[in-house]
């Protein structure tokens, strides 16, 4: 097969028409991802055969194939091209430095606003570990991901220091997420330098929570005024917090939980600020050890007969489903100890955004096949999922016009 050039075909149709891309297409059809790059600004001025949309879908394809080259890739999203359809001359690879020109215009937003566009909720009322007392069980985490060792991810990004003071070897990027706990789907997430801490870019995520969820997060979130916020969004709130925080008793509960109010502990108008109510439950884990480890939880959920103090225990277990979920990311799509390939903080973002929307597709096909066969999407094989969407990535076309 030819690899010098594009090969014009005797049919009007463009590539960006018949490009094959399986599951992908079901989860961000093509009208969408044309609506968001229009929204963007990225639509082309002139005809290109690597149009935007086409570099759209390369760059989620490019998750679900991250040891392979821009070469392979490309590959993997045309081999599903229908020579019954009248093409009758061979279409070549383009080269390395025409995908990068392609992903470079195209640049992060429209993947960004591609993965807030689709991303939701996948669990219905019978999906197993996603509720409690009627409301939605969320995660709040982060994450660093390696990057190339150029010279513009080092100055963007960073590199986290060593163990022995030293930088690391690579740049890294850090990612703050929201994910259902009940089906791993991520649905909301912020990407900055590994040096901004996960509190800082969790702002923005808490601002988007909604009533009805109830978000577990752990000691590294909480403050007066990031509890303030979330819980003005109307969400719950179930947050681990350091043992040392003592709020101002009010009244020890039946169910052993207790009220306090809680104020905050650093401002010059700290003294001005009013005090929140909360429910706080002590407990520990017996795992075997001579001093175990002490739990102490707040919550937004005031009254013991919604959720007992038991309960809101066992339920904040639930939020190491979302370290299970970074660990699919990075593991097992990403590949383990893989470095992302972009080597600008543009290409970076628009990276991670697509794994973060081929991430989402895959669980949105785990949700389909443990709903049509009565199972916990929990329970199901992430790695057995990724392969089947390889395999629908190359081995289905579609036509969107």
């Amino acid at each position: 097969m030819p690899r010098s050039g594009w090969v014009k075909p005797t049919s009007d149709r463009r590539l960006s028409d018949v490009v094959s891309v399986g599951l992908l297409t079901k989860v961000f059809p093509a009208s969408l991802v044309d609506e968001v790059i229009a929204e963007c600004g990225r639509t082309e001025q002139r005809g290109r055969t690597l149009t935007a949309r086409v570099t759209a879908y390369f760059s989620i394809g490019m998750a679900l194939n991250s040891e392979g080259s821009y070469e392979d890739i490309f590959e993997q999203l045309t081999d599903g091209l229908s020579w019954s359809s009248g093409w009758s001359h061979t279409w070549s690879t383009p080269t390395k430095s025409a995908i990068f020109q392609a992903r470079s215009r195209l640049g992060d937003e429209p993947i960004q606003a591609l993965f807030r566009r689709v991303a939701r909720p996948l669990a219905d009322a019978d999906t197993p570990g996603s509720w409690l007392a009627g409301r939605r069980i969320v995660a709040l985490d982060g994450t660093c991901l390696d990057l190339p060792d150029t010279p513009a991810n080092a100055e963007h990004f960073g590199r986290p220091a060593s163990s022995r003071g030293e930088q690391s070897a690579f740049p890294q990027a850090r990612l703050v997420a929201v994910a259902e706990c009940g089906t791993h789907a991520v649905l909301d997430a912020a990407i900055g330098p590994c040096r901004t801490s996960e509190r800082e870019l969790s702002h923005e995520l808490i601002d988007r929570l909604d009533s009805g969820m109830l978000l577990l997060a752990d000691r590294g979130i909480y403050g007066f005024d990031m509890w303030t916020r979330a819980a003005a969004t109307g969400a719950d709130l179930l947050w681990r917090v350091k043992s040392t925080l003592s709020p101002r008793h009010l009244e020890t509960l039946d169910d052993g939980s207790w009220l306090a109010r809680i104020v905050p502990t650093s401002g010059k108008e700290r003294q001005q600020r009013t005090p929140l109510t909360v429910r706080v439950i002590d407990y520990t884990l017996d795992d075997g050890r001579d001093n175990p480890e002490q739990y102490r939880l707040l919550t937004t959920i005031l009254d013991p007969s919604a959720a007992p103090a038991q309960e809101l225990a066992l339920a904040y277990a639930q939020r190491w489903e979302i370290e299970n979920t970074f660990d699919e990311l990075k593991t097992h799509q990403r590949g383990p100890r893989a470095v992302l390939r972009s080597k600008s903080p543009p290409l970076v973002r628009q990276e991670i955004w697509g794994h973060l929307c081929c991430h989402y597709a895959i669980r949105t096909l785990m949700r389909d096949a443990a709903t049509a066969g009565r199972h916990d999407p929990d329970r199901m094989s992430f790695v057995a999922a990724l392969r089947i969407t390889r395999r629908s990535l190359s081995h289905s076309s579609f036509s969107p016009s």
